[in-house]
């Protein structure tokens, strides 16, 4: 596998908001990718159970409003919304703990654009790593659906391949984006030493080097 990184790098906007859920406050990890599709394939991709393990990874459940899910190795909850083909959002349970994705789609000229925002509350975890955990997970995923919408050899995730993940393509593509968001921290709010801190944090967990 190959493919220009800062291309790849710079088709993504990344942002870090702040919020405030159920009383607590949170973080807002938004991540936006065009793809030159059209915004009913690019739903499809996102929700089809068949195409899903293709760029992302195997989820079973039901797929409806209210319905359970299951990421294969992951994640589980519910969803909370759907409406086709422009939003979707779930709940994301991990580890004991609960946050929330939201995805929104929209047509743009002859592309289609994929909003994703993550949001957890603020947690020991984030002060250690800040937006990049989740970030350039995220990134792996929308690689991922580049590559499906796109090559020939986009049949299964990037990072379900042991070889590549342990490649220094791999790890230059996450050290990118790890860098991205620490600055993506600071320009919302964040100061620099404490970015950069966790910013650093993200890309030795990352490329295995923590």
């Amino acid at each position: 596998m190959s493919f220009d990184i800062p291309e790849i790098i710079g088709a993504v906007r990344r942002e870090v908001r702040h919020g405030e859920r159920d009383g607590q406050p949170t973080r807002i990890v938004v991540a936006t990718r065009s793809y030159a599709t059209d915004i009913d394939d690019l739903w499809d991709a996102i929700t089809n159970r068949e195409r899903l393990p293709r760029w992302f990874a195997p989820v079973s459940g039901d797929f409806r409003l209210g319905g359970a899910y299951a990421v294969s190795g992951n994640a589980s909850g519910t969803i909370t919304l759907c409406e086709p083909p422009k939003r979707l959002a779930l709940t994301w349970e991990f580890a004991g703990f609960v946050s929330w994705v939201e995805v929104d789609l929209a047509s743009e000229g002859e592309s289609a654009r994929l909003e994703l925002r993550h949001i957890a509350h603020v947690s020991p975890h984030w002060d250690q790593f800040g937006a990049g955990a989740t970030g350039v997970g995220w990134e792996l995923g929308l690689l991922g659906l580049y590559l499906h919408l796109f090559s020939a050899g986009g049949e299964k995730p990037p990072e379900s391949d042991p070889a590549w993940a342990a490649s220094d393509e791999a790890k230059a593509f996450m050290r990118a984006a790890g860098d991205r968001w620490g600055q993506a921290e600071i320009a919302g709010g964040e100061t620099e030493d404490a970015a950069l801190r966790r910013a650093a944090a993200t890309k030795a967990f990352y490329c295995g080097e923590a």
